[in-house]
């Protein structure tokens, strides 16, 4: 089976039930999140072998991090810190208009301190894939430093290398977030964003299809994907636009779809599927995804499959 090794802090995410507050929260429930092992689960329920490659704090909640990725069928390859934090993130649920919120707990925990001797950097360089999120990237300058060794080494070895936007804005400006990702770009092979990500932190303007084909042109990429939430997502490879309609659902989170696509549509590459099918399987698990409470995306393969061939008909 292909291999997807992933880089990248997988923080707590601590909620209220229903859409409570958390001002106002009586008890809080727990799930891992985290852009890059999120994509690794999403990866994995297709076949994809999905590795996750971290710093972690050896305490409760760190080794609750990995636990829950085992659960998942996810290999871990940690580096251990004593007496160091685990990254939360409090996340509150609500319909529109008051809408979703994050709160970032995530300064001076364990992954924050990485440096590249802390990770097995020939592990990147036999990966057949390599991901890595910007929101791990933008826990402090050793992080970044650590995340373009990683790029570099599996870049340097052959593996497919992707980067995701992922800005949270949380954790940093967006000057500071187009300065310290553009110094990565180098090795980046497939880079995903979302719309608004594209526009704001890329500082890019137009639409979505003249936006794709900028980026790549200029960026030099094999590859640029950009997600559009309910709507759906489009590509540019080759010089060549593809788009797909997003699918009508009942939301339930929607938290997890687009590392739900980056899962799925990584794994479509990794079995050289053409760049039409695994734009249609991204979406297809996105969709299911928002049916799922939490992050993590446990959909079926069939459920998948079934909304793909809807979409080719």
């Amino acid at each position: 089976m292909p291999e997807l090794v992933t880089f990248g802090e997988s923080p707590l995410r601590l909620s209220p039930p229903d859409s409570e507050r958390l001002e106002t929260a009586m008890e809080l429930g727990s799930r891992v999140t985290g852009i890059e092992s999120n994509a690794a689960v999403a990866a994995s329920r297709f076949g994809t072998d999905g590795t996750w490659v971290s710093r972690v704090p050896d305490s409760p909640l760190g080794r609750r991090v990995v636990a829950e990725l085992h659960q998942h069928g996810i290999a871990t390859d940690v580096s251990w810190a004593a007496d160091e934090r685990q990254g939360l993130v409090f996340h509150e649920s609500a319909p529109d208009p008051r809408g979703n919120r994050r709160v970032y707990d995530c300064g001076e925990t364990a992954m924050a301190s990485v440096t590249p001797g802390d990770v097995p950097l020939e592990t990147f360089e036999t990966a057949d894939a390599v991901f890595v999120g910007g929101s791990s990237v933008a826990l402090s300058p050793s992080a970044a430093e650590t995340a373009g060794e990683v790029l570099h080494a599996a870049d340097a070895g052959g593996a497919m290398t992707a980067l995701d936007i992922d800005y949270q804005p949380g954790l940093w400006d967006v000057d500071e977030g187009r300065d310290v990702l553009g110094g990565l770009l180098e090795d980046v092979g497939v880079l995903f964003a979302n719309e608004q990500q594209a526009k704001t932190v890329l500082n890019k303007t137009g639409q979505p299809r003249e936006l794709v084909h900028t980026i790549a042109s200029e960026g030099n990429f094999d590859m640029v994907v950009m997600t559009r939430s309910e709507r759906g997502a489009i590509v540019c490879h080759d010089n060549v636009i593809h788009e797909q309609d997003g699918i009508e659902c009942d939301a339930v989170d929607e938290t997890g779809q687009h590392a739900a696509f980056v899962g799925a549509f990584l794994d479509r590459l990794l079995r050289d599927a053409p760049t039409d099918e695994a734009l249609r399987y991204g979406v297809a698990t996105a969709s299911l995804a928002r049916t799922v409470p939490g992050s993590l995306a446990t959909v079926e393969p069939a459920e998948v499959e079934g909304l793909v061939d809807e979409m080719d008909r």
